[in-house]
C-alpha cells in the first residue's frame, strides 16, 4: 500500500463521502426541496420569540387575546364559546363566525394559557411561508425562490399581525397560500379544497373564496381546458358567496343576543354623516401593499383579484382603523401579493420588452432587500435589542399582585391584567359587567389617577357593592369586594 492510499480514508459511516446511490445526511439537509421548510422553521422561531417576548413583558395591545382565549377555553371544555369580555354570557359566534379556532382547543386543554394561542399563531404564519417559497423556487429558481420566501416572511403586513397578539386570521394565511399555489400550478381540486375552509375562519372570507373561484375561471380560460375544472371553479364561486350570506344573515344573528350582525354599522346605516376614507389614505395603503412587497409588478397577475374583497370591505367601512397599515388587517393580503408577484415574474421573464425582463430579473433581490430594510422599523427588529429578553421588575411586581386573586374569581379588568387572569378566572371588560358585581377589579393606573380614584369609580359602577384596595404594584391596582 502506497502513502497516498494509506492517507485516503476508507468509505464508511463515519465519513461524509457521498455516492450517487447514497447521499450523505449533510447533502440531504441541503437539498433544494427542503428550502421552504427551513424558511418556515426560521420564521417560526422569529415569530414565537416576538410574540412571547411581548407577552412576558406584559405588552398586550388589546382585549382580543383575552376574548379568543375565553372562547377557546370554552371549546376545550366542550362548551359553547362564551367570551365574557364581550359581555357576560356572549357567544362569540354571534360576533364573528370563526369556528376554526376550536382546532386550538385540544392544545389549550393540555397547555392552558395565552402562550398556547401565541405559539399556534406563530406556527400558522410560518407554515404559510412554505407554499409561497416553494412556488417561487419552482417557477423562478432556488435563489429567487428563497428571496421571495424571505420577503414574504418579513413583509410588513405579516410582522404587524404577529405583533398584534392573536387573531383568527392566522388560520387564513396557510389556507390562502396553499390554495393560490395550487391555482398557479393548475391543481384545481387542491385549490378548491384549500380555499373552502376559509369560510370557517371569518364571515367575510367567503367572498375571498368566491374570488379564488373567479381566478380559477380566468386561468382556465387562458389555458388548456380541463374536464370538470370549470364546474369546480363555478361551484367555488357560488359556495363562497352563499357561505358569507348564510353567516351574515342566519348564523351570526342566530347567536347574537340582538338578533343582528353588529358590524353593519361600520359600513352604513348609522346616524349622521359617516367618515369616508380620504383618497390619499387609500392610495397610501395601496402603495404599501404593492410597492415594497412587489415593486408594483403584481399588477400584471390576475392573482391580485383575490385581494379585492379584503380591500373592498376595508375601504368601504366607516371605521378608520381599517383604512391604514396598522394592526393585523393587511396580513391576509401578503400571501396574495407575493404569489401574484411570483406569477408575474414567471411571465415577465419571457416578455418581448427588454426593460421588463431586466426589471423582473432584479426584482426578487429588490423585494427581499426592501423587506430587510423596512424591518429596521418593524417589530422583528426588537429581537436584536437586549431589553426584549428582560422581564422588567415592574412586570414581576404586577404578576405577584395579580397572583393574589384566587382561581375562579370574577374580575373586572382592562387590557393589561387580562392575559394573566383569563386562564383561571372569569374576566369581564371594565364597565361592561351588566349588573354583575365582580369579586375583584384589576386595572392599569394611568393619567395620574390615584388608587382612591379607582375605588370611587368602582363604587359608582357597582353601587350595591363595596370595594377596598387590595394592592397596587407594577403600575397595576387591584380592588377587592368587601361587601
Amino acid at each position: 500500500m502506497d502513502s497516498a492510499t494509506a492517507a485516503a480514508p476508507a468509505p464508511g459511516r463515519g465519513t461524509d463521502e457521498a455516492t450517487p446511490e447514497r447521499p450523505t445526511r449533510r447533502s440531504r439537509l441541503r437539498a433544494p426541496g427542503l428550502d421552504p421548510y427551513w424558511v418556515g422553521g426560521v420564521l417560526f422561531v422569529l415569530y414565537t420569540a416576538l410574540s412571547l417576548s411581548r407577552h412576558l413583558r406584559m405588552l398586550t395591545m388589546s382585549w382580543d387575546l383575552g376574548i379568543f382565549e375565553q372562547a377557546i377555553q370554552a371549546y376545550s371544555r366542550l362548551r359553547a364559546p362564551m367570551a365574557d369580555l364581550k359581555g357576560p354570557g356572549t357567544n362569540i359566534l354571534g360576533d364573528h363566525f370563526s369556528p376554526v379556532t376550536a382546532l386550538i382547543a385540544p392544545f389549550y386543554r393540555l397547555f392552558p394559557g395565552p402562550v398556547t394561542l401565541l405559539v399556534v399563531q406563530a406556527a400558522l404564519f410560518a407554515l404559510s411561508a412554505v407554499p409561497v417559497t416553494r412556488l417561487a423556487a419552482r417557477l423562478l429558481g432556488r435563489g429567487r425562490g428563497l428571496a421571495i420566501g424571505v420577503a414574504y416572511g418579513l413583509s410588513w403586513g405579516v410582522q404587524r399581525a404577529v405583533d398584534f397578539d392573536f387573531h383568527e386570521i392566522a388560520f387564513a394565511m396557510p389556507l390562502l397560500a396553499f390554495s393560490l399555489e395550487a391555482v398557479v400550478t393548475r391543481r384545481w381540486r387542491a385549490a378548491a379544497l384549500w380555499a373552502a375552509p376559509l369560510v370557517l375562519v371569518k364571515e367575510d372570507l367567503g367572498v375571498t373564496v368566491a374570488a379564488i373561484g373567479v381566478l380559477m375561471l380566468i386561468r382556465l380560460r387562458g389555458g388548456r381546458r380541463e374536464k370538470g375544472a370549470t364546474a369546480l371553479a363555478a361551484a367555488l364561486v357560488v359556495f363562497g358567496f352563499a357561505a358569507t350570506a348564510i353567516a351574515l344573515g342566519l348564523i351570526i344573528p342566530g347567536f347574537n343576543s340582538g338578533g343582528s350582525y353588529d358590524y353593519w354599522n361600520k359600513i352604513g346605516g348609522g346616524d349622521g354623516p359617516a367618515p369616508v376614507i380620504p383618497a390619499e389614505t387609500a392610495v397610501r395603503t395601496l402603495l404599501w401593499v404593492l410597492l415594497p412587497t412587489t415593486g408594483l409588478l403584481a399588477l400584471r397577475s390576475p392573482v391580485l383579484i383575490v385581494a379585492l374583497p379584503t380591500l373592498g370591505w376595508r375601504f368601504a367601512s366607516h371605521e378608520e382603523h381599517y383604512w391604514g397599515t396598522d394592526w393585523h388587517y393587511s396580513a391576509v393580503l401578503m400571501p396574495v401579493v407575493l404569489i401574484a408577484l411570483t406569477d408575474a415574474l414567471a411571465t415577465a421573464r419571457h416578455s418581448r420588452r427588454p426593460w421588463l425582463r431586466r426589471y423582473a430579473h432584479q426584482l426578487p433581490a429588490a423585494v427581499v432587500a426592501a423587506a430587510l430594510a423596512l424591518s429596521a422599523s418593524l417589530p422583528v427588529y426588537s429581537l436584536t435589542q437586549p431589553d426584549t429578553y428582560r422581564v422588567p421588575q415592574s412586570v414581576k411586581d404586577a404578576e405577584r399582585l395579580l397572583a393574589r386573586i384566587p382561581d375562579d374569581a370574577t374580575v373586572e379588568a382592562d387590557v393589561a391584567p387580562i392575559s394573566r387572569l383569563v386562564s383561571r378566572c372569569r374576566v369581564f371588560w371594565i364597565g361592561d359587567t351588566r349588573g354583575i358585581d365582580p369579586d375583584y377589579v384589576a386595572l392599569r393606573v394611568a393619567d395620574g389617577r390615584s388608587p382612591q380614584d379607582l375605588v370611587a369609580d368602582a363604587q359608582r359602577m357597582h353601587p350595591g357593592a363595596r370595594y377596598a384596595l387590595l394592592g397596587g404594584d407594577g403600575g397595576i391596582v387591584v380592588l377587592q369586594r368587601t361587601a
